[in-house]
């Protein structure tokens, strides 16, 4: 598959499903921090190509439930937000694409005004996938089937003192914190690659549920 990786400097997503064999590149504003196909600009110079998918991950910080207090002492983020909200929807309504994913952690109730109304799809969580941490994760999707988790370990992970297992809420402040706390989970990238685009480097490809292709 071609597959689009929006928003994206890590390279971590791309990278899963390149190892996989699909064709897949990664764009950001930044440069990419690992050696791979990657277009540093604006992803509306190539958001209009012909993808098979796309996985896009809009900035969060005028979005998120976190952050919402912000909104009623600082009256200059109000703009910002329509703007979020609008970059947002970029990736919602573009359905020449036919398999979208697009991530945000849980939005306040003004963004979800914003982007009219459309309700995740579903959850996720790091400890769904092999991660010794709690940080909830909302994926719309379409035309793809919800991620099943493929390491729970919650178990274990309730064990640990809270600054552990709730890391990057903790992380120290500096410069770089927002590229740590953005940064996809490596169990969550590899669950989405082989789910939803398999191993075609056999040139068997497996169907997004799961079956021979």
């Amino acid at each position: 598959m071609k597959i689009l990786i929006a928003c994206e400097y890590s390279g971590r997503v791309r990278d899963a499903f390149a190892a996989l064999g699909h064709d897949a590149m990664s764009c950001d504003l930044l440069p990419t921090e690992a050696p791979g196909n990657h277009y540093q600009g604006d992803v509306r110079d190539v958001l209009g190509e012909q993808w098979d998918l796309l996985i896009a991950h809009p900035e969060c910080t005028y979005l998120t439930n976190a952050g919402v207090c912000h909104l009623h002492t600082d009256p200059k983020r109000w703009p910002k937000l329509f703007d979020a909200a609008e970059f947002f929807k970029l990736f919602l309504n573009a359905e020449h694409i036919p398999m979208r994913a697009i991530e945000n952690p849980i939005m306040h109730g003004y963004a979800k005004i914003l982007i009219g109304g459309v309700k995740q799809s579903q959850v996720v969580q790091p400890w769904m996938f092999g991660h010794m941490e709690q940080k909830a994760t909302c994926l719309w999707l379409k035309g793809l089937e919800p991620l099943k988790p493929t390491n729970i370990v919650k178990e274990e992970m309730m064990l640990l003192p809270k600054n552990q297992r709730e890391r990057l809420h903790y992380l120290s402040p500096g410069p770089d914190r927002w590229k740590e706390r953005s940064r996809t989970y490596q169990g969550i990238a590899d669950a989405m690659a082989m789910q939803w685009g398999g191993d075609v480097r056999q040139g068997e490809q497996e169907d997004l549920f799961g079956g021979a292709a």
